[in-house]
């Protein structure tokens, strides 16, 4: 098939005090794409180790169409401490198998047969996967019905002005909360005016077929060449949030390949996100409202 919605970077480990849980945005991504009845893939690596292989059966048991090259470096870990106020602390640990993803030939043949690709800036910290991935976008297909989304995901400083600015050059969607976007904003030099504004010059700047601004629980917008779409972030018993960004880009990129328009995709990402947050984990099964909508 020549249609494949990819989610590529990180497969990781979260080592939380009540135990471990399998983290990285582009495995939740490519899973939630799935859900929508397109085909996904995650592309990642992981060590030759007990931790590595536990990934790739977790995901062959969720039927997940993995990429997933094992490589002679631990598999990452994310060691998460609580505070005494309840917030997270991470610490990613470095030079680890998702830093040194190979370029093969079958990952050449997997882009070019890519319809979409979702990545963001953490998979890039270190140079083997950050050169992994350019090529990867290199040999996908170049035309206009091909969708680069680059979804910011600042983290530990594992961020610098020029790999920020070579992805939204590379990217034609770009997904960034609120946060981040005051980060990117003062690392870009823009004056202090209002985040919509501050959207509106990253569209023209990159030419970007459209940008997504996640507020929390301030709503969302997405924004197009002359248009925005706001949507309130609706109001549920929340479990925990982890993925809940990675379903609504799922949702939200998976509608806009079946045809839908941006508020239709908006609306329905808005929805799906809500939901993954009243589960715990990052990949609940979805609802068939949801997935059929």
């Amino acid at each position: 098939m020549n249609n494949y919605v990819v989610g590529m970077g990180e497969a990781l480990w979260d080592v939380l005090p009540e135990g471990k849980k399998i983290g990285g945005a582009p495995a939740n991504f490519a899973y939630h794409v799935s859900q929508f009845g397109l085909p996904s893939c995650v592309v990642s690596a992981v060590g030759e180790d007990a931790l590595g292989k536990e990934i790739v059966d977790n995901f062959t048991s969720k039927g997940l169409n993995q990429l997933i090259a094992e490589v002679p470096y631990p598999t990452g870990t994310v060691q998460v401490e609580i505070d005494q106020a309840g917030v997270p602390q991470y610490e990613i640990k470095e030079n680890v198998a998702w830093d040194n993803i190979p370029y093969t030939a079958h990952l050449e043949s997997l882009a070019e047969k890519t319809r979409a690709v979702c990545f963001g800036s953490l998979a890039q910290r270190n140079v083997v996967s950050r050169n992994t991935i350019n090529r990867f976008l290199d040999a996908m297909p170049q035309n206009d019905d091909t969708l680069v989304v680059f979804d910011v995901n600042l983290r530990q400083g594992f961020y610098n002005k020029e790999i920020l600015c070579n992805s939204m050059k590379r990217c034609n969607i770009l997904k960034i909360n609120d946060e981040e976007l005051v980060t990117v904003s003062r690392m870009f030099g823009y004056p202090g005016i209002d985040l919509q504004d501050k959207c509106w010059i990253l569209l023209g700047k990159y030419n970007l077929k459209m940008l997504i601004l996640t507020c929390g629980i301030n709503g969302s917008y997405v924004f197009t060449p002359g248009n925005v779409s706001f949507q309130p972030t609706p109001k549920v018993e929340v479990a925990d949030t982890v993925g809940a960004g990675d379903s609504f880009t799922a949702a939200f990129i998976s509608s806009i390949l079946k045809g839908k328009s941006v508020a239709e995709a908006h609306s329905l990402a808005v929805q799906t996100s809500a939901f993954v947050c009243t589960r715990k984990g990052a990949m609940p099964i979805l609802p068939e409202e949801l997935t059929t909508a």
